[in-house]
């Protein structure tokens, strides 16, 4: 079985691909006694932020955990606020990320948004599907198992069709069919809002990621807060289930002569 290899940056300590569960807007807005609406437009600021912090560094990947497919069943006000600003922001950022040269793509299951949502998810790929300088992937009504379920579905449509031996799925056929294939797996997963987990976002991609917590709400996150998550990754040693000493550089040999 092979091992994942470490991915690199340009710059040392630097991840490629950072992954962000948004999580505190409720509990913000709560806090203040707002109503949670308000709390969800507060952590938009947070998300240009969190972009513009990327760009700076150098991030090459960003992957944003907006709207979960379990979200879905929350209260049908919240969840109509919610589309109403998802809205809003696609009309209202889409321009100046074209601007910043990232390239915006959607993830998950569209079929549940209506059509103005939709419509707005594809002109805002078309538009900055040239750009090259950071590859942001929201992920809304976005699950992990259903992401590994769908490529699951479409392995065995390979096999039905005889384009495929069920013997020759492996691990490298099902990566090729989960959502991201085409970047490296997140390096750095951030989680604000205190809570320890994961919550079903990107589970095949995050195996060998770095994962980082912290209690600040999304919508008080700062630069200096995303600083202390670079300054931790860069301190770990990343082994993807070999020993230190495998994964230890190897010092350069002096071959000038005495």
């Amino acid at each position: 079985m092979s091992v994942p290899s470490a991915t690199t940056s340009a710059t040392p300590g630097i991840p490629r691909h950072i992954a962000i569960i948004m999580d505190g807007n409720g509990r913000w807005a709560a806090r203040r006694r707002r109503p949670r609406v308000i709390g969800h437009r507060a952590g938009a600021r947070a998300v240009n932020l969190c972009i513009d912090f990327c760009l700076e560094r150098g991030v090459e990947a960003l992957t944003l955990f907006a709207f979960s497919s379990e979200n879905w069943g929350r209260p049908a006000d919240e969840v109509g606020a919610l589309m109403k600003l998802f809205l809003n922001a696609l009309d209202r950022e889409v321009d100046e990320l074209h601007r910043r040269g990232a390239r915006v793509r959607f993830i998950g299951d569209r079929s549940r948004f209506d059509a103005a949502i939709t419509a707005r998810m594809d002109a805002a790929e078309s538009l900055t599907a040239g750009n090259a300088r950071l590859a942001l992937s929201i992920a809304a009504s976005y699950g992990g198992r259903q992401d590994i379920a769908a490529a699951a579905r479409a392995l065995a449509v390979e096999v039905a069709e005889g384009r495929l031996s069920p013997a020759d799925i492996d691990e490298a056929a099902i990566a090729r069919h989960v959502t991201l294939a085409d970047l490296p797996p997140p390096d750095l997963f951030i989680r604000t809002g205190g809570d320890l987990r994961i919550s079903n976002f990107l589970l095949w991609q995050l195996a060998y990621t770095e994962l980082w917590f912290t209690d600040r709400l999304w919508p008080d996150l700062d630069a200096a807060t995303l600083q202390q998550a670079l300054d931790d990754f860069a301190a770990r040693e990343r082994r993807f289930g070999l020993t230190g000493e495998q994964v230890a550089p190897t010092p350069a040999t002096d071959t000038m002569a005495p």
